[in-house]
């Protein structure tokens, strides 16, 4: 059963985290022969002040 998790900062859309969720399924049922419903995609969302970019919070550099 393959599983991945994905690690982004907050702010996406529902819609946009369903896309995620569809893509990397697919691209493990391609590239591993996995069947659908092995697969397990996790979505991690971080703060943006919990996300470091060159030394600051993306919530510092106004991401």
């Amino acid at each position: 059963m393959p599983i991945v998790q994905v690690n982004m900062m907050e702010g996406r859309s529902d819609q946009q985290k369903e896309a995620v969720i569809e893509e990397v399924t697919a691209a493990l049922m391609r590239s591993l022969d996995a069947p659908r419903e092995s697969v397990r995609v996790l979505i991690n969302e971080l703060p943006r002040q919990h996300f470091g970019i060159g030394g600051r919070s993306a919530k510092a550099l106004g991401r």
